[in-house]
């Protein structure tokens, strides 16, 4: 593209990338115009962006790794246009992401946005409306191109301008994937992730415990949540719930994330979880806790044995016998 002074001005576009194949291909579509191509990949404690980082790292692409946690929890406790299947908020998830990426193509001096959305291929965040709306609540509506499924679309301002040549970009549209396979061999793009997982909130088991957290919690931290990711999970009461090490790896990352507010329970004299109460507890749930870690451990049920449990400094030992199966079946989540 040429100014009016005849000089070539070079036009730039920042991609959302998430490590798939259709992030990738719209890269390459790109790229084919001679422009210049800027990653973006946003990460949370709900999903990372490692893959986008193996993506750009085999098709040489910079990528910018944004953490966006705060906005999206912010969003993720009433998002606008609910949740999906769990707790997966996909359209305002989508709207945050293009709004940050919107405000990085401003601040950088880029032309437009781009992804690798296909119009139709998720029917809750890709259909032609939900396309629409995504773009028009970003705020940046004008500038955000889908190459893919462009030509199925209203142009967009980069398109009117002839900053990117509508008639090369594509039409691909629905769940099927075929031309997207035969463009992957014709790019030479062998390496890719699987279309599907990588979002936490999607899985039914996670969904459950992070709904719990927001019922007992309006502001949980950032801890609290990367707890959700190990352990057995137990609420006792409204006040107090339990995570439960089930193998050496969870009981080496709860005490990992344990803090000086907290209370961790193991068995004195025997093999066991290591249990801890987040924020500690009140005597009587103190007492159960201590039964639940004897429950799962290795000391003999319906005999008394000492279970240590240290806040902060403070240590208690106490005399206990394993709490009752049904009891326990009943706290769970």
């Amino acid at each position: 593209m040429e100014s009016e002074a005849g000089t070539v001005l070079k036009v730039r576009g920042i991609a959302l990338i998430s490590g798939g194949l259709d992030s990738i291909l719209a890269v390459k579509v790109v790229q084919e115009q001679g422009i210049e191509v800027q990653g973006v990949a946003f990460e949370t404690p709900f999903f990372s962006a490692h893959r986008a980082v193996e993506a750009c790292r085999n098709i040489n692409l910079p990528l910018s790794v944004v953490d966006f946690t705060q906005d999206h929890l912010a969003m993720l406790k009433a998002p606008r246009y609910g949740y999906g299947k769990n707790m997966n908020p996909c359209i305002d998830c989508h709207i945050l992401m293009l709004k940050k990426a919107g405000e990085m193509m401003e601040a950088q001096g880029a032309d437009f946005v781009f992804t690798g959305e296909v119009m139709g291929q998720r029917p809750m965040s890709q259909g032609k409306q939900s396309l629409h709306v995504v773009a028009k609540r970003s705020g940046y509506q004008d500038y955000i191109v889908r190459p893919l499924s462009a030509r199925l679309l209203p142009e967009t301002k980069p398109e009117i301008e002839g900053k990117i040549d509508r008639l090369k970009l594509l039409d691909i549209q629905g769940r099927g994937r075929k031309r997207q396979m035969e463009m992957a061999v014709r790019y030479n793009i062998d390496h890719y992730a699987t279309p599907a997982g990588g979002c936490l909130l999607t899985e039914p088991g996670f969904a459950k415990r992070l709904r719990d957290l927001f019922d007992h919690d309006s502001n949980p931290k950032i801890r609290d949540i990367e707890l959700l990711k190990v352990g057995r999970h137990l609420r006792l009461n409204d006040g107090t719930k339990l995570i439960v090490g089930r193998k050496r790896a969870e009981n080496a990352a709860i005490e990992n994330l344990s803090q000086e507010c907290d209370t961790v329970i193991k068995m004195r004299d025997f093999p066991g979880p290591t249990v801890l109460v987040p924020y500690g507890c009140e005597e009587e749930d103190l007492e159960l806790a201590a039964g639940i870690c004897a429950l799962y451990s290795d000391a003999p049920h319906h005999v008394k044995a000492i279970a240590r449990c240290r806040t902060g400094e403070a240590v208690i030992c106490l005399d206990i016998s394993s709490a009752e199966k049904e009891v326990v079946s009943r706290v769970i989540l």
